[in-house]
C-alpha cells in the first residue's frame, strides 16, 4: 500500500495531485491500518489509539519526505525506497513497545516478519553495491 504512494510520487505532481484526491489520506490510512491490526491482533482501545496516532505521524512524515524528492525530481527510485523502508522499521519498533509477545508474534505472522526480511535483504543488497 505505502509503495503505491511512492510509486504515485514518481509520477509527477499532475498524477500524485490526482491519485491524493481519488486515495485515502493520511488519517484514513492509518485509521484503516490501526483498525485492521485491531481486528487481526485483538488489541485493547489503548493500543489502536498509540497505533492509530504513530501511523498518523510516521505516514505524514514518510509522505513530506517522499514529496521532497520529488518536488527536487529526484528519479532514483530506490531512494524512495530507502525512505519508505527507514519509515516502516521505525513504524515497527514502535509497535514493538506497544504489542504483547503473543500480539507482536501474530503481527509477524500477518506479513510483517516477510516485509522485514525484505527490508534486510534490500539493505544488503546496497550495502554491497556501495
Amino acid at each position: 500500500m505505502l509503495l503505491a504512494v511512492c510509486v504515485s510520487m514518481m509520477t509527477g505532481a499532475d498524477g500524485f495531485a490526482q491519485d491524493k484526491q481519488e486515495g485515502p489520506d493520511i488519517a484514513e490510512m492509518a485509521s484503516n491500518r490501526a483498525e485492521e491490526l485491531e481486528r487481526v491482533l485483538d488489541l485493547e482501545y489503548w493500543q489502536v489509539f498509540y497505533v492509530d496516532s504513530t501511523l498518523q505521524h510516521d505516514y505524514q512524515a514518510m509522505q513530506t519526505e517522499l514529496e521532497k524528492y520529488q518536488k527536487a525530481k529526484v528519479s532514483n527510485m530506490s531512494m524512495y525506497i530507502d525512505v519508505q523502508d527507514r519509515w516502516m522499521e521505525t513504524i515497527d519498533s514502535t509497535f514493538r513497545t506497544i504489542f504483547t509477545e503473543d500480539q507482536w508474534k501474530a503481527y509477524l505472522k500477518s506479513g510483517a516478519e516477510k516485509q522485514q526480511k525484505a527490508r534486510a535483504k534490500r539493505r544488503a543488497k546496497a550495502g554491497k553495491s556501495l
